[in-house]
């Protein structure tokens, strides 16, 4: 009877139309082999080494997953893969990805950009079925913007104020996300920073742009300062925590070295853990004891492999509440990502749910509303988004989902 009812919830899943919570643009150009391996891993490409990225879980997801929506057999060899994209066409390749990926929304991250990616509009019209696009903001970008445009240090709070309450007031702006794993860590004061502390951190990093060259910021007090903006905001803070790229020192990028700010914000914004890979266990403890913090752990689910997806996520889901686990798949670049990201999110789910309907912790109604509350009403209920089915998810007066708003959740 266990094994029978593990069906549904499989059916479930791969019906849903997922609320992706954070992802990027995808290229829209032409990619030879090594624009396309560039962009198939977190570090760099090394020609000439004989390494390929290919060779490694996520080129291994590519061929098995990604080839068969271009038509090749799965597993297909790296060279036809490549061959058939070319021949199909960035555009059409983008179509049948995003459409494959099956998702309803999208939050798409535009502060990171030195490919000519997608806008969120374009992203939405590639995915079709009249899914819905959203815009998070990046507050670095923003106020390395406002220093690039020249601004004077004692000026320099007020302007970004300014600056990134312009940007948060665009229309389909949901949320606003911070790099600080990368640009300091999060080993932070927690505190929020004197006007003074900010006129004189600003004075040095200006200083030290005014040669003209890029201005990131990576100055403690300007990091905390944007934190602090982002409370002054009301909106959810979107961070970037563990697993990334080779600029990041990933020691410094746990998010439990948050607790004490996490203490100071209590009551105030959503805090949204990105990714979080390897420090999923350490999320999941910041979001069982911190009503305003939830996760997900998108980006490590196809680097992993749909193959061990199952495992990260039933880390993730060791002690943290089932309203506070999201789905993400933070794709950059490659349209890939954003069908693996689904396929891992699915069939890792599934398999965590099924297991736990076999010894039989839960029943086939709590296993379908988990799903759904993962892959789409926690995204829903905490950025305030009408519900692409229809029904109005959201929070009421209280704080607290309405009931009579919910979809039915027999099985």
């Amino acid at each position: 009877m266990a094994a029978t009812a593990a069906g549904p919830v499989h059916e479930a899943l791969a019906a849903l139309g997922l609320v992706d919570h954070h992802c990027h643009g995808v290229v829209t150009t032409a990619l030879d082999r090594a624009g396309f391996e560039s962009l198939l891993t977190e570090g760099e490409a090394w020609p000439g080494s004989g390494i390929s990225p290919f060779d490694s879980p996520v080129g291994l997801a590519v061929r098995r997953h990604c080839a068969p929506v271009l038509d090749l057999p799965r597993h297909a060899p790296p060279e036809d893969y490549l061959a058939r994209r070319a021949e199909l066409g960035a555009r059409e390749v983008n179509r049948r990805f995003l459409a494959a990926a099956g998702t309803a929304a999208l939050c798409v991250d535009t502060g990171y950009a030195p490919e000519r990616l997608t806008t969120p509009a374009e992203l939405a019209g590639a995915a079709g079925r009249g899914t819905a696009a959203y815009e998070v903001v990046r507050l670095e970008s923003v106020a390395e913007g406002v220093a690039a445009r020249g601004v004077a240090a004692g000026a320099y709070a007020a302007a970004v104020d300014t600056a990134v309450r312009q940007a948060v007031a665009r229309p389909g702006v949901v949320a606003v996300k911070s790099v600080a794993a990368y640009r300091t860590g999060f080993a932070l004061d927690p505190a929020r920073p004197s006007d003074a502390e900010v006129t004189r951190a600003a004075a040095a990093w200006l200083a030290r742009g005014s040669g003209g060259g890029a201005l990131p910021l990576a100055d403690p007090v300007l990091v905390r300062h944007l934190l602090w903006t982002a409370v002054d905001l009301g909106l959810p803070l979107q961070l970037h925590t563990g697993f990334g790229d080779g600029d990041l020192r990933l020691h410094r990028a746990d998010p439990a070295l948050l607790t004490d700010w996490l203490h100071l914000t209590a009551g105030t914004i959503p805090v949204m853990l990105l990714h979080c890979w390897p420090y999923q266990r350490q999320a999941a403890y910041l979001a069982a004891v911190f009503e305003h913090v939830y996760l997900d752990v998108g980006l490590a689910l196809h680097h992993v492999g749909p193959y061990r997806a199952g495992a990260v996520l039933a880390e993730a889901l060791e002690i943290t509440p089932f309203r506070k686990l999201l789905y993400s798949s933070d794709a950059y670049g490659l349209a890939e990502f954003h069908h693996l990201g689904a396929v891992a999110f699915r069939q890792g789910l599934a398999e965590v749910l099924r297991r736990l309907l076999d010894i039989d912790e839960l029943s086939l109604a709590d296993a379908l509303r988990i799903a759904r509350w993962t892959g789409r009403d926690n995204a829903l209920r905490v950025y305030h988004l009408p519900d692409p089915a229809g029904h109005a998810e959201g929070l009421d007066a209280r704080g607290t989902t309405p009931t009579a708003d919910l979809p039915d959740e027999r099985p």
